[in-house]
């Protein structure tokens, strides 16, 4: 349970669901982890689960935000050894209804935000040896009506993945990413912005689409993005790793 001793991990989106499920498990192995997220509310209560956690506010969706982000975390820790890009944003978005505006909220923060904060992390990813873990879904490779622009923004980073592990293998870094399925957490309320009685109706469409009969819990994804992040991860890059109990195969 010491394997990440004296690592520095950064995780946007840790203020609950996946996220802070990582967050966690990284901190259980010894790392030192900061996690981000646009409200501090529940990045104070998330950090108060484990003495490991720190935080800072910061929005995944806005690019100035990576710089400042990067820069804090090497100044509080003088390093940084893995960097996982779990913030998201989606819609269920016909293309009858979709504006610019709505997709592009999207894009910043499922697209452009990891690209900057990859770009700022660089430097320091280079000086450890460290790691990249994006965080994508099974409707970055698996089509879905109404879906369209949040499922493309995840093709995009799945393909980013495969290019950046190929960019960066040279200086040792690692650059893989978890499709999680359907997930217990608050994204769809909160990211999705869909009413209870349509967070009910989509979920109960989930759990009887998904082979293994339920949908996921944090740990289920946050499991293997702590295990790509690894030394038993050590030749693996390029990889999307679906974990979602069997609907990519439906």
């Amino acid at each position: 349970m010491t394997q990440f001793d004296n690592k520095v991990v950064l995780i946007t989106g840790g203020g609950g669901g996946i996220g802070l499920a990582a967050a966690v498990g990284f901190a259980r192995r010894g790392a030192r982890v900061v996690i981000t997220g646009r409200r501090e509310p529940p990045l104070a209560s998330a950090s108060r689960s484990h003495p490991g956690i720190d935080y800072l506010v910061s929005d995944a969706g806005k690019p100035a935000d990576a710089a400042r982000t990067v820069e804090e975390v090497v100044s509080r820790y003088g390093r940084l050894d893995v960097l996982v890009n779990n913030a998201g944003a989606g819609a269920i978005l016909p293309l009858s209804q979709a504006s610019a505006g709505q997709i592009a909220e999207i894009f910043a923060v499922n697209v452009f935000g990891p690209s900057m904060l990859a770009t700022a992390a660089l430097p320091h990813l280079k000086k450890s040896i460290g790691t990249i873990v994006n965080v994508s879904s099974t409707f970055g490779h698996k089509a879905a009506a109404s879906l369209s622009h949040y499922a493309g923004s995840k093709a995009a980073l799945e393909h980013m993945t495969r290019c950046w592990a190929l960019e960066l293998a040279p200086d040792g870094i690692r650059v893989n990413a978890v499709a999680a399925g359907p997930t217990e957490t608050d994204f769809l309320a909160e990211r999705m912005k869909l009413s209870d009685e349509q967070v009910e109706a989509v979920k109960a469409q989930e759990r009887a689409r998904i082979p293994l009969g339920r949908r996921g819990v944090p740990d289920d994804v946050a499991g293997w993005i702590v295990s790509l992040a690894s030394s038993d991860a050590a030749w693996i890059t390029g990889q999307v790793i679906t974990v979602d109990g069997g609907l990519d195969a439906t």
